[in-house]
């Protein structure tokens, strides 16, 4: 997990001492039960979705943008030393997301509670437990930057991580105004074709029927997406940023494509441009963040 922010696995500099030469402190976050043993995860499954998606364009889902990825730091498939770095990052996992939700909240609040005000970087699964933290505790969650978090929004794409986000982008209930009481009778959803589709590229989204409820907690910290261009991510991640238009949270889309940033995949964090992509994640912070 942390390890992926250390360096990078053919040896470059990392996220976490990136940052740390920018003047910020840095925690590095383990989520309660993810194991330090051999990894869970199929050595194809890790070379179908993060390292070298080129090849597998179907994988885990039929999407156009594979072809554009180009960031890979070596061939990404088994026998290539770099890759078998980043295979040995691939750690256990507690299965059960509602169990695993409930940890990482507990943890992570005593975590801020004891850090005081910051800034949330949560990367694919993690994505969940920084809304719900940002849900918890806006007062000292000054901003959260999410790189390709779980999701679309409401629904399950990828049948491989459970059950969907009946709350919208989190399975713990978020607080909306007004307020829901029943989240299948109140929390209504319409599927909504498209909204950016010219060449084939995107999915519809799941966002809430009109009238949109809002968000209370979470529409007071600001929120970077940050996408790759090829990741899998690539078709659906606007969705989140029509979800948080609806539900009032002030949200930044860093589509590293449309910003010129290109070939990047769902490990953006240490391929090879890692750093850049970190440079745009600083840049945002300090634009939009204040009190850290």
């Amino acid at each position: 997990m942390s390890t992926n922010l250390l360096n990078t696995p053919d040896g470059r500099q990392g996220w976490a001492s990136y940052i740390l030469t920018k003047g910020f402190t840095v925690y590095l976050i383990d989520p309660p039960q993810r194991g330090r043993t051999v990894a869970s995860t199929p050595v194809t499954y890790v070379e179908q979705i993060s390292t070298a998606l080129e090849k597998f364009p179907n994988i885990p889902i039929p999407y156009a943008q594979a072809s554009l990825y180009t960031q890979s730091p070596g061939t990404g498939l088994r026998g290539d030393p770099i890759f078998d770095q980043i295979y040995a990052t691939q750690v256990p996992l507690q299965l059960d997301p509602n169990i695993s939700d409930r940890l990482v909240k507990k943890a992570l609040n005593a975590l801020i509670d004891q850090v005081g005000a910051c800034v949330l970087i949560a990367r694919s699964q993690a994505g969940t437990y920084a809304w719900v933290a940002g849900e918890s505790t806006p007062e000292l969650v000054k901003g959260i930057v999410a790189i390709e978090p779980e999701g679309p929004p409401f629904v399950q794409l990828l049948g491989r991580w459970g059950q969907a986000r009946m709350d919208g982008v989190t399975r713990l209930p978020l607080r909306y105004d007004p307020p829901v009481a029943n989240i299948t009778r109140d929390l209504k959803t319409v599927q909504l074709p498209p909204l950016l589709d010219k060449e084939g590229l995107y999915f519809p989204c799941t966002l809430q029927a009109s009238p949109a409820r809002k968000l209370v907690n979470l529409a007071k910290v600001p929120v970077a997406l940050v996408t790759g261009e090829a990741s899998y991510h690539a078709p659906y991640d606007y969705c989140f940023i029509e979800y948080f238009k609806q539900t009032g949270v002030e949200a930044t889309w860093l589509d590293m494509g449309r910003l010129g940033v290109r070939g990047n995949g769902h490990f953006s964090i240490l391929e090879k441009n890692n750093l850049v992509v970190a440079g745009l994640v600083l840049d945002w912070t300090r634009e939009h963040v204040r009190g850290v």
